[in-house]
């Protein structure tokens, strides 16, 4: 089977490249041949492939950044991904699209249904939700699969995070009213590489849900990850009302990912044994 990951150096790409299966062909396209803020680009890059199906770990992911970036993030987010769709209905190739639980307004407690209501607060979750409507518009047999709170031993993430400051500073001052689901890159990986086959063999596509269980706060994330790397610091929980940030983060992030179960046999991964390896593999 031949694959084409448009993404090379972020968390779910890099842990795609390691996991792809033997007798799998991988052809990574970097941002030096495909660049997401160039839509006829891609188009261009993706048109001229040959390939059982495609896996899109390609996304602006700076949050903040997003709200003052407004036309680059709906550039790689939403208009390229659109392109990206087109080419693979023209070739029928199958796409394998990331998205986030960031297109949902963060209300309420029940976990999301891919099906409910999307209603972003931001312009990260804007752009992917543009995104989201562009490739479902292309053509293309695709799935779109939403996570959550992304944690790997590459690139830059929460538990990263905590492991350099927890090594600085005796108490850190951590969020305990945004609950949702850490997951491990890893796991979106070989989800990614598990659907691509599936749609390659004639599944059908649609919108999935797979995040890390169980459910947890920030500030208990973060106490997690202190006792199991060993370090002493002290987690003060605090109201995101104290931590003010220039894009509003969703209170509720928990992901109802039954249905990615039914349809293709995959389960949430458990974060904490996700936490275990990633610590193993920072030497912590």
């Amino acid at each position: 089977m031949k694959i084409a990951l448009f993404g090379q150096n972020g968390q779910v790409a890099t842990e795609v490249q390691r996991a792809c299966p033997p007798g799998t062909s991988l052809t990574v396209i970097g941002r030096e041949v495909a660049d997401f803020s160039q839509p006829d680009q891609v188009f261009a890059v993706a048109s001229a492939l040959h390939a059982d199906a495609m896996i899109n770990a390609t996304a602006y992911t700076a949050v903040d950044k997003a709200e003052e970036e407004t036309a680059l993030a709906d550039a790689v987010n939403g208009i390229s991904v659109g392109r990206l769709g087109e080419a693979c209905a023209s070739s029928e190739t199958p796409l394998v699209h990331i998205s986030t639980d960031y297109v949902f307004d963060g209300s309420g407690t029940r976990p999301w249904a891919p099906g409910d209501a999307t209603d972003p607060q931001g312009a990260y979750g804007a752009s992917k939700l543009k995104g989201e409507e562009a490739l479902r518009a292309s053509g293309a047999r695709h799935v779109i699969l939403r996570t959550s709170w992304v944690f790997s031993a590459h690139g830059n993430n929460f538990v990263k995070t905590m492991l350099r400051f927890g090594a600085e500073r005796e108490v850190l001052r951590v969020v305990d009213d945004q609950i949702g689901g850490p997951t491990p890159a890893a796991g979106i990986a070989r989800t990614c590489l598990g659907i691509a086959r599936a749609l390659h063999e004639g599944a059908e596509g649609g919108t999935y849900h797979y995040a890390g269980a169980p459910e947890v706060s920030w500030a208990d994330f973060a106490r997690a990850i202190f006792e199991a790397s060993g370090l002493p610091a002290r987690v003060e929980a605090i109201p995101t009302t104290d931590y003010p940030t220039p894009a509003t983060r969703p209170l509720n992030s928990r992901m109802d990912c039954t249905s990615l179960a039914r349809d293709f046999g995959i389960d949430r991964p458990d974060w904490r044994a996700g936490l275990a390896e990633v610590l193993a593999e920072l030497g912590g």
